[in-house]
């Protein structure tokens, strides 16, 4: 896999977890941006494996998802206290940072985070830099004859 396709998948995590953010509660955090590039990169790598389905990619994807969310959540609310966002009122939840709830909606973000990472991949692995020039070379060629 190449660093590009990487970046790629990095800022599409950090642009589309920060629109979801605004959607849904209003506003975002830089941190969370961050974050979602993060999880979106990770996420990638582990669809970029060899029998990876989409079950296991969501099942996976919750778990670390939810392990980033905690970290992040410790550093964010409780070592900077900057209140991010605070899940004591949720039910299963771990230290008001993590709960259950979200991690079953981190399960259902996989599913259109896989077919995307699928998306990426199949835009890298179809382009053939050789047949792409000759092919322009070949036009140029025809329309100055």
């Amino acid at each position: 896999m190449k660093l590009s396709q990487h970046i790629i998948a990095f800022f599409m995590g950090y642009f589309l977890y920060c629109l979801f953010e605004i959607d849904t509660r209003g506003y975002t955090h830089w941190t969370m941006a961050l974050t979602g590039g993060l999880a979106m990169t990770v996420l990638y790598s582990i669809n970029s494996r060899e029998g990876m389905t989409l079950m296991k990619s969501c099942f996976l994807g919750a778990l670390i998802i939810t392990a980033m969310e905690f970290a992040v959540g410790v550093f964010d609310n409780i070592i900077m206290r900057w209140d991010v966002w605070d899940y004591s009122d949720m039910p299963f939840n771990i230290m008001g940072q993590i709960c259950l709830p979200f991690s079953f909606a981190w399960a259902l973000m996989c599913i259109p985070a896989f077919y995307l990472c699928r998306m990426i991949r199949l835009r890298f692995s179809s382009q053939n830099p050789c047949s792409f020039s000759s092919r322009t070379i070949s036009t140029k060629n025809s329309r100055t004859s």
